[in-house]
């Protein structure tokens, strides 16, 4: 599905080729529409998210890309038949917002690579994207992150993008579950940009409850002529936080984008992520 921006064409069909080598695909016949900077107009893209959603045959509804435009649907969304038959809803960036639609209607989903750059991108990002997919109770685990605040925890996974996270909380739709880990990632935004989002959920008292932090890629977030960096903005708005903050986590708009599963159980331990599985 298209729910945001347009799909550049090369890395959809690309990417929809390395999906399509592996499982049968159903694609509506507007994916590839455009309206300005949206993917078609506002009712066909929630028509084909409904439909995906209702479709008892549709094991796991991707994205085709991010951009912009999620959060437009959600207006009056119907998550027909979820409940009855469970499937997954994979991508991320601006797929964020249906990912936090989704845990509000407490259903797990996959943070990871949408199809446009599953086309491009390396052997060890598709592996972990099929091991979500499909063995989604396999125990993984991330190693060797840098710690800013140190500690344990084990909670719910939750998060994605940080644009899309303080966005979905100014609507009033953020909810992030006590003791839950969160997740955060973003591109192409001003140190000082991702300083107001990170002291924007602060102040709001989104992050009071959380058991632990961790931050994914922030890339493309070059300096401005203040030369303050992202890496200076992450370590000085978790200074003070009482739980566990790690950095560099293997997920986000960089090379490097493991999938895994928002809405189970994670744990923290020193400068590992386990994410023990069921």
């Amino acid at each position: 599905m298209a729910p945001s921006g347009p799909l550049p064409r090369d890395d959809f069909w690309r990417g929809l080729a390395w999906v399509r080598d592996r499982y049968r695909v159903k694609m509506s016949s507007g994916v590839l529409d455009r309206v300005g900077y949206l993917a078609g107009d506002d009712a066909r893209r929630r028509g084909e998210l409904e439909a995906a959603l209702a479709d008892p045959d549709v094991k796991a509804i991707v994205a085709g890309r991010g951009g912009y435009g999620a959060m437009r649907l959600l207006a009056g969304l119907r998550l027909t038949g979820a409940g009855r038959e469970p499937r997954w809803i994979v991508g991320f960036s601006d797929v964020t917002a249906l990912h936090v639609t989704a845990a509000e209607a407490g259903m797990a989903s996959i943070h990871g690579p949408n199809v446009t750059g599953l086309g491009r991108t390396s052997p060890a990002n598709r592996a972990a994207w099929l091991m979500a997919l499909e063995r989604p109770s396999a125990r993984t685990r991330w190693t060797g992150l840098e710690v800013l605040r140190d500690g344990a925890a084990r909670g719910v996974t939750c998060g994605g993008n940080l644009a899309l996270l303080e966005a979905m909380a100014a609507a009033g739709h953020l909810s992030l579950p006590p003791g839950g880990i969160l997740f955060l990632e973003d591109v192409d935004e001003r140190p000082y940009r991702v300083d107001r989002m990170l002291t924007s959920l602060l102040l709001g008292g989104h992050l009071a409850n959380l058991g632990a932090l961790v931050l994914g890629g922030f890339t493309r977030c070059a300096p401005g002529r203040d030369g303050v960096t992202v890496e200076q903005v992450l370590t000085d708005r978790t200074r003070d936080l009482r739980f566990p903050v790690l950095r560099g986590a293997p997920f986000g708009h960089g090379d490097d984008n493991r999938a895994f599963i928002l809405g189970r159980e994670a744990v923290i331990a020193g400068s590992e992520v386990l994410f023990p599985g069921c």
